[in-house]
């Protein structure tokens, strides 16, 4: 249980640092926010033949149930590694596995509901990507270091 409970912690530190990286980025270079967490939702619904209302409402059902699938990809993540975490991994290993995990967590599902195409992002989109899903695996790793 201690495994499990620690593993939710550190994942929702490493997803707030993960939101507010993607925040600062989008500030800094006044760019909007991507998209395909809302994407996803709708081709999901539409998968499943699951109605989210009509108009503003749907909107926010999508951008609201978005947002929740990011929260459950940086747990689950953190929850996959666990039990790595119970052992010293080397801080290099440690985080990458964390963002490899988290980024997979997320660009997988929508690369298969055809969402998305990594393969024809640009170089700023990958780094958009990229750069918070390390910061994730950081904050993560320092989280279950100092849950140890």
């Amino acid at each position: 249980m201690r495994t499990f409970i620690n593993g939710v912690i550190a994942g929702a530190v490493g997803t707030s640092a993960l939101n507010a990286t993607t925040y600062l980025d989008m500030a800094v270079r006044a760019r909007g926010g991507s998209s395909t967490p809302q994407d996803t939702v709708q081709k999901m619904a539409d998968d499943v033949r699951v109605g989210l209302g009509e108009g503003e409402k749907a909107e926010n059902r999508k951008e609201a149930i978005g947002a929740l699938l990011g929260f459950a990809t940086g747990v689950g993540a953190a929850l996959c590694y666990a039990p790595l975490a119970r052992r010293r991994v080397p801080w290099p290993v440690g985080v990458l596995a964390l963002g490899g995990l988290a980024m997979a967590g997320s660009n997988v599902p929508m690369t298969a509901l055809g969402v998305t195409d990594p393969r024809e992002w640009s170089a700023s989109s990958w780094m958009s990507d990229v750069v918070p899903h390390l910061v994730y695996g950081a904050a993560t790793y320092a989280a279950y270091q100092r849950l140890r």
